[in-house]
């Protein structure tokens, strides 16, 4: 199997890959935009550079609108890194192209629809739907890779 962006399994694992990736880097741009929108920082040299300037404003850690964007940058790279790597180990197990881009698709679209569910707060079930489509597309990956070994 050749390991390059002409080999059509290698190029849809970047193309899904790059998608994720570039999300989950989002959200942490996100992350400190809200930070900076409410004041709310984790630093107090960063309060003191960014935030407010009038002396006796209480310094504050947490903003329930940060914790949010937070807690769902969190479920990215708990969810996304071992995408990758899976994805990376599954393509060489060869599997149909179909099935592959199968799996690489319904990992991203659940990923980038679990960050509109999380930011905008639409009701549950909605968000756990695409996590967990999104965690047994991986599982299903790693089940792939662990058959092919054994």
């Amino acid at each position: 199997m050749e390991i390059s962006l002409k080999n059509e399994l290698i190029a849809n694992l970047a193309w899904y890959t790059t998608i994720v990736v570039l999300k989950m880097m989002l959200m942490s741009t996100l992350t400190s935009v809200y930070r900076l929108r409410t004041s709310a920082f984790a630093n107090e040299e960063d309060a003191r550079t960014f935030g407010s300037t009038t002396k006796g404003k209480p310094f504050v850690y947490t903003n329930a609108a940060v914790e949010r964007v937070r807690r769902c940058h969190l479920n990215d790279i708990e969810n996304i890194i071992p995408f990758v790597i899976i994805g990376f180990l599954y393509v060489l197990t060869e599997p149909a192209i179909d099935t592959a881009i199968f799996h690489f698709q319904l990992f991203a679209g659940c990923r980038i629809a679990h960050m509109f569910c999380y930011l905008i707060s639409i009701p549950q079930p909605s968000r756990f739907v695409f996590y967990a489509a999104g965690y047994f597309a991986t599982l299903s990956m790693a089940f792939r890779i662990l058959t092919a070994l054994y």
